[in-house]
């Protein structure tokens, strides 16, 4: 057993890490007060691999792991932790038209989503249903082009931005066998969005209702089979689950080494912040909490990338434990920054208020606990 990162894990960190600052962390706050990323960002980040990044090579894709699509998503999340979850939005989005597109939908697709030509969103939560997604009502029936959807979709990065959108939409009976997935490119007549979301914290991401009034799509836009939309988008939550917690990790970290640098500057009483007991032991416990995260991501996307039976139990896991820990981390570092750490120039309540949502979406905390406890009781886990 190997704690150890690759060379070539090492090196795709350090690049992504590299990127973020670069081209991401200067720019942060201009972007969350715009309320959008700019679109020239995306094939600057497409031609380091990061438009598909466990997609097939033969497709464009980098070919990676789930591992490395961790090391990806904290690395760019040291930077923001707003725009690398947008990033791995597209990337959900991209492992699920590899993984269960026909040949065709993968030929069509992924090249451009690779090259980020094309940015996707995704589909799921309605105003009705965010927990119980299996209870969606948007509809999905058949006409002479193919299929015609009618519905809404709540809380969803990207809606009026994304160059095209998979959409859950119940084609059949209800539960979660009659739902299918759909691609929805943008200017689909009868495709629109709500007004921008005002929210605490991605603000970067520009968020909407998306709206589908008789949009009507080819057959061919269908993704993969009919009736197997919930199971998709369930193994497609899998990978963002761990991709949301590595971007949660990634926020916490930068936070945490903001306030190792502030504590050896900052005087109170006569000495450094460094120097108070007190104060030591909280950083003791942070680093420990973020050092514990990291092992148990790790583990949990090398479950995922082998198709161990239990890799949606520790999913679930990861992402509870690391984003919970990531937010306590990042609050404990505005609490030590004292009032500075409530102002906008030193950094730090720009993550706390990105890494809040991290514990709500692609599954709340308390979902994540249902998905283990089943597993559990249903003797499923050993």
């Amino acid at each position: 057993m190997d704690f150890a990162p690759s060379e070539e894990q090492a090196a795709i960190f350090e690049m992504a890490r590299a990127f973020g600052q670069d081209r991401i962390a200067p720019h942060a706050r201009a972007w969350e007060a715009a309320g959008t990323i700019p679109c020239d960002l995306w094939p600057e980040a497409a031609a380091l691999g990061l438009g598909g990044i466990t997609v097939d090579e033969g497709q464009g894709g980098s070919g990676l792991g789930r591992l490395e699509a961790a090391l990806v998503f904290e690395a760019l999340a040291m930077a923001c932790p707003s725009v690398a979850a947008f990033l791995s939005i597209h990337n959900m989005c991209a492992g699920m038209i590899d993984r269960f597109g026909s040949a065709e939908a993968r030929a069509r697709w992924l090249p451009p989503m690779c090259a980020m030509e094309t940015v996707f969103s995704y589909c799921l939560t309605e105003p009705g249903s965010g927990s119980d997604a299996a209870a969606l009502r948007t509809r999905a029936e058949r006409c002479a082009q193919g299929w015609r959807l009618t519905g809404t979709k709540a809380f969803i990065s990207g809606a009026g931005y994304s160059d095209a959108y998979i959409v859950m939409a119940r084609s059949g009976g209800s539960g979660p066998r009659g739902i299918s997935a759909f691609i929805v490119p943008s200017g689909t007549p009868g495709l629109s969005f709500g007004a921008p979301e005002d929210k605490m914290g991605w603000r970067a991401q520009p968020t909407a209702q998306v709206q589908l009034d008789g949009c009507e799509i080819p057959e061919e836009n269908l993704l993969g089979e009919e009736g197997a939309g919930f199971r998709y988008a369930m193994a497609g939550l899998d990978g963002g689950r761990l991709n949301i917690a590595a971007a949660a990790l990634g926020g916490a970290q930068a936070a945490f080494d903001a306030t190792l640098r502030y504590m050896a500057e900052r005087e109170a009483f006569g000495q450094a912040l460094a120097s108070f007991q007190a104060l030591q032991f909280r950083l003791a416990d942070m680093e420990t909490a973020l050092q514990s995260s990291r092992v148990f991501l790790h583990q949990a996307a090398w479950m995922l990338d082998r198709g161990d039976v239990r890799a949606t139990q520790f999913c679930a896991m990861a992402k509870r434990l690391v984003t919970d820990q990531a937010f306590d981390v990042a609050n404990g570092c505005l609490q030590i920054h004292g009032g500075y750490g409530y102002l906008a120039d030193y950094g730090i309540e720009k993550i706390v208020r990105d890494l809040r949502v991290h514990q709500i979406l692609e599954g709340t905390n308390e979902i994540m606990r249902l998905i283990v406890a089943r597993q559990l009781v249903g003797g499923r886990a050993t």
